[in-house]
């Protein structure tokens, strides 16, 4: 019998995490699903961690490296079940978290993306995801775009999707080596609204040397320039993408890459951003890395180099 959900774990090099992110899975409230693990060509003993564990609903595929997308995409097509549950190999799950999403696939059967409200995850703390609005019951709709101008609402370990959604908004784009989550995203939010739960179901793990955390070359990040047409018809969206193309500036800016820079701020209306947005833009290359140096003091993610 197919089980409920397909829990898709895709892994490189997270011997040192593997381990808590599966026993997350496993140790699920509801227990309906199977487990589809991509190895994704890691070097270390992540295959050996993952094999360890006596569990006949773990199948484990090893491939070479080729990336997240492709490793995403690999555990999508060999999904059995008709939801699917992404999950990165380093990030773990509250134990009801199968619990709520299956409920919410119940209180609404008509929706295809379903998501919870996450926390980062760090040595010593956890800190919630902040959201641009609020909701008055723990589960609502939203527009992706509207929803996701703070922090995004769908993130590669909380989103559960209906298989047959792929044959409308395709897989991964394995052209994109970092942000690939977001493109993709845009292209969900392009067509589907959001079940979201308003409960911190899903943990962030902050790892230093992570693909996220270690890629500040504007060249493997997304340019935006697919949904140009969609831009001028859908006003939530642009806003979304200007709201995304900022940071790739200031990134750019840090590099000194002043091609770039001219690209993703000419191609955004400042009037989508916020004050500190527009001021941040305007600054000098010296100023926003003292802001960056004096962020970096909490310890937490920063999405730009600081040194």
């Amino acid at each position: 019998m197919i089980p409920f959900f397909s829990v898709v774990v895709t892994v490189y090099n997270k011997a040192e995490f593997i381990l808590d992110t599966l026993n997350s899975v496993l140790q699920q409230s509801f227990q309906d699903f199977e487990i589809i693990v991509i190895n994704d060509g890691s070097t270390d003993n992540s295959k050996t961690v993952i094999e360890s564990i006596e569990n006949k609903r773990i199948r484990l595929i090893s491939t070479p490296n080729q990336g997240a997308s492709l490793a995403r995409n690999r555990g999508i097509k060999e999904a059995n079940c008709n939801f699917i549950a992404l999950l990165d190999g380093d990030d773990e799950w509250d134990k009801d978290y199968l619990k709520h999403i299956h409920h919410a696939i119940s209180a609404y059967p008509e929706y295809s993306i379903f998501t919870t409200a996450v926390a980062h995850k760090y040595s010593k703390k956890i800190v919630p995801a902040s959201y641009n609005f609020s909701q008055n019951k723990v589960t609502s709709i939203h527009n992706f775009f509207e929803s996701s101008l703070d922090h995004t609402i769908l993130t590669s370990s909380s989103i559960v999707f209906k298989k047959q959604i792929i044959e409308i908004t395709g897989y991964f784009d394995p052209d994109i080596k970092s942000g690939q989550d977001t493109d993709l995203w845009i292209r969900i939010g392009l067509h589907y609204d959001i079940v979201f739960i308003d409960k911190i179901l899903a943990y962030y793990r902050f790892v230093s040397k992570s693909l996220s955390n270690t890629t500040f070359n504007v060249g493997a990040k997304p340019k935006f320039d697919k949904y140009l047409n969609e831009e001028q018809e859908n006003k939530s969206l642009k806003i979304y993408v200007d709201r995304n193309r900022f940071p790739l500036a200031i990134l750019s800016k840090l590099n000194n890459d002043q091609q770039s820079f001219d690209y993703y701020k000419n191609s955004l209306d400042e009037n989508h951003l916020a004050l500190k947005q527009k001021l941040l833009l305007k600054s000098p290359k010296w100023l926003i890395k003292l802001l960056l140096n004096i962020k970096s003091l909490k310890g937490e993610k920063l999405y730009y180099p600081k040194s």
